[in-house]
């Protein structure tokens, strides 16, 4: 296993506490006493891969022309008659609400953290993700109850509106997915966006082929059975959102972190005889945090603490604190 060594104090490894380190900015160690007359070293590493905006420019104009389209869409929907157009419009819907949580996560990640809010404004993220997967299963629940209905008493639909306005559905969704084509390959949230584009855009397809096959067979129960095929895509892409966001609303561990192959690498380093205390949970949607007690028989605290921090970081951990114990301490029972 490859390790990476920082500079260290020889002689530190009587109460060493360790600051911050931001992006490789090194604000030095500071001493603050000792600690039930054990040697403890915390460490708090912040690593950033670069700044990330979340709220240019191509999520305002995304945000902007899909929700014009969304309303044009579910107009359309109600005077053909056609619950696919309506599935297809709550489906859009989707990509109106990411991008416009893409954006206010970016606002509130500038706010500053306070006395309360410690970690900042980063969990609403997670809040807001939570609240759009359960309206997106309510929307689901109605447009299926919808189709159902027609199912059972088809209603003739209007195939050339419904075709008109998902090939513009087509349009748009490829054309706000090739605003993110140059940087969907060096940012996350960039990604999420085009792919999710270009999953909305084979659903505008489908929808235009259904109207197709009305227009030349008559068959209107064509329309309910593609709203029932929509809202099985949608539900199972929400459904992973909906476990993931909840899974962080309770502070679990993001599906991004291998708990088991973390714990493992961190007691593979030299000198540590036990790893306990380990917790590591989502600060955001984007972010993650982790605490864990090391015990450890090395003299050289310092470079312990720097290779333990490069482990986290490994893992796409930014904010780690780590607390280095060269004897089990009496107020941690599971020592």
């Amino acid at each position: 296993m490859a390790h990476t060594h920082a500079p260290h104090d020889p002689a530190g490894h009587g109460h060493d506490h360790r600051g911050h380190d931001h992006g490789g900015h090194d604000h030095g160690p500071h001493d603050h006493g000792k600690d039930h007359g054990h040697s403890h070293a915390h460490g708090h590493g912040h690593h950033h891969h670069g700044p990330v905006d979340t709220g240019d420019w191509r999520y305002l104009v995304g945000l902007l022309v899909n929700l014009a389209f969304v309303v044009c869409e579910f107009t359309a929907g109600i005077i053909s008659g056609s619950t696919a157009l309506m599935a297809d419009a709550g489906h859009n819907l989707s990509d109106v609400m990411g991008l416009a949580m893409a954006g206010g996560a970016a606002v509130l990640a500038r706010r500053a953290a306070g006395s309360r809010l410690t970690y900042g404004f980063g969990k609403a993220t997670v809040l807001a993700a939570l609240a759009n997967a359960l309206l997106l299963i309510f929307a689901c629940g109605a447009i299926a109850f919808e189709a159902v209905r027609r199912l059972n008493e088809p209603a003739p639909v209007q195939s050339g509106l419904i075709m008109a306005v998902a090939g513009i559905g087509l349009v748009i969704n490829l054309g706000t997915a090739l605003l993110f084509l140059k940087s969907q390959h060096g940012d996350l949230n960039a990604r999420g966006a085009y792919l999710h584009m270009l999953a909305d855009a084979a659903v505008s397809v489908g929808v235009v082929i259904s109207g197709a096959i009305i227009m030349f067979t008559g068959w209107a129960i064509i329309d309910p059975l593609v709203s029932l095929g929509i809202v099985v895509v949608i539900v199972l892409g929400t459904w992973g959102l909906l476990k993931d966001s909840a899974g962080l609303a309770m502070d679990g561990t993001p599906s991004s972190v291998k708990l088991d192959i973390l714990r493992d690498e961190l007691c593979g380093l030299p000198g540590v005889r036990e790893v306990h205390d380990l917790h590591v949970w989502g600060l955001s949607t984007t972010e993650t945090a982790l605490t864990a007690h090391l015990v450890h028989d090395r003299t050289d605290a310092d470079t312990l603490l720097a290779e333990a921090q490069a482990v986290a970081r490994r893992h796409a951990i930014g904010h780690s604190t780590l607390q280095l114990e060269p004897q089990p301490l009496p107020d941690c029972p599971r020592c």
